[in-house]
């Protein structure tokens, strides 16, 4: 009768398990990359049409002369600096999160070397301690054949238990080795990320003062200019354009007559709520439990003046403080994430079955063009970019282009 071969049954089905699996992903690789090739063609399509879309906005601006273009270009680079530093603290964490895992298994590995010991010291201990005989002396001994035979067997067994352990004990010596230099590697790039963090921060700082210094100098201007009903005007007709073209390039069809323009109103008349309808989808579902996307006080609300007068709020303005996270209000696309004239940083999200999500005036845009995003994730921070006189968001909720009360499908932030 010979002893079983190492290893238990379940040992035995999950390598078979295991290598089926690599089999599998084997197979499925060409497949596999053939899908990432597609997506990553669709995303560079996207990226495309969308900055031709700010070029064709661009070379279509009635005026050049606005004072906050002066800074865009600081405004700009904030974002891109803390957008780097959210994406580092977010590969911190991943690092962290793997220390912590490698430490829980030199720890299981510990143990089971301790134990594998153990068991080794007693194996050893029942062999030339306890009395165990070798063969050449149970051969010698005159014994019964039968008794001898049965004693040989089991010492067969016995020196194959010894020699088992040995192998494991080599076995976990050689994982533990793997898992040190893996944790020093890892603390190794921690380490580096640490210190892009330091020099992301210092540029940060740097970007902020430059910004601070436009802002002192064009304030006046800003202020006048703000004033004008006709640059509050221009202000809604670009994002109205910029929404336009954005359901172009989402449809692929050419432009609609009149399409940006459908949800206009006269200087002092109320504007009309649109309201989307029993329409279908995930995102209509939200009617009446949609959460804001920040919290703070809502200082100015759908169809009411706006402070420099003039014009009315398409949206929500809600004040929060600087640097605090924007949050998805469902589940969808990213589709522009960029500085726009009046709204300073500026991401639109997609969410499916022709209604659209759009938050202003943003310190850093945390999402880039063709991010799927969660409902509830941190797409941006809270700001005042764009020349906008206090820290906060604007919010607005489109449906076919077209805006529509947020309250009256918010259950709050």
């Amino acid at each position: 009768m010979n002893p079983r071969p190492p290893g238990s049954p379940k040992l035995q089905v999950s390598r078979f398990i295991l290598g089926f699996g690599i089999a599998l992903t084997l197979c499925a690789t060409p497949a596999l990359g053939a899908a990432v090739d597609r997506k990553k063609e669709e995303l560079h399509d996207l990226k495309g049409r969308i900055e031709a879309l700010r070029r064709e906005m661009a070379s279509a601006e009635e005026s050049k002369a606005s004072a906050s273009d002066q800074l865009r270009e600081a405004e700009s680079a904030i974002s891109t600096v803390n957008r780097r530093l959210h994406e580092l603290g977010l590969e911190s964490a991943r690092l962290r999160a793997d220390l912590a895992e490698l430490d829980v298994q030199g720890k299981r590995l510990d143990r089971q070397g301790g134990a594998q010991q153990a068991q080794l010291s007693q194996v050893l201990n029942r062999q030339f301690v306890g009395g165990d005989a070798d063969a050449m002396k149970l051969l010698l001994s005159g014994h019964d054949p039968n008794q001898a035979a049965r004693d040989r067997y089991f010492l067969t067994l016995l020196s194959r238990a010894k020699a088992d352990l040995i192998q494991r004990l080599r076995v976990a010596a050689e994982e533990k080795r793997q898992l040190a230099e893996t944790v020093r590697e890892r603390q190794a790039q921690l380490a580096a990320i640490e210190r892009q963090q330091q020099e992301s921060r210092a540029q940060l700082l740097e970007r902020k003062k430059q910004r601070q210094t436009q802002l002192a100098a064009i304030a006046d201007r800003l202020k006048a200019q703000r004033r004008e009903i006709t640059t509050l005007k221009r202000d809604e007709q670009r994002l109205a354009r910029l929404i336009d073209g954005l359901i172009r390039i989402a449809s692929k069809k050419k432009p609609r007559s009149g399409g940006a323009a459908k949800n206009k109103a006269a200087p002092g008349t109320k504007l009309k709520n649109h309201d989307p309808g029993n329409v279908g989808g995930a995102f209509a579902t939200l009617r009446g439990r949609l959460r804001l996307p920040v919290k703070g006080a809502i200082a100015g609300r759908f169809g009411t003046p706006r402070p420099e007068g003039g014009a009315l709020w398409k949206g929500l303005f809600i004040r929060a403080a600087e640097g605090a996270e924007v949050k998805a209000v469902a589940e969808g696309t990213v589709v522009f994430s960029d500085w726009l004239r009046g709204f300073g940083n500026l991401l639109v999200i997609d969410h499916g079955d022709d209604f659209l999500s759009v938050y202003g005036n943003n310190e850093s845009l945390l999402a880039a063009v063709g991010a799927g995003v969660r409902n509830g994730e941190a797409v941006a921070t809270v700001g005042n970019s764009g020349g906008n006189p206090e820290s906060g968001l604007y919010f607005e909720l489109r449906h076919r282009g077209l805006a529509f009360d947020p309250m009256k499908w918010s259950a709050g932030p």
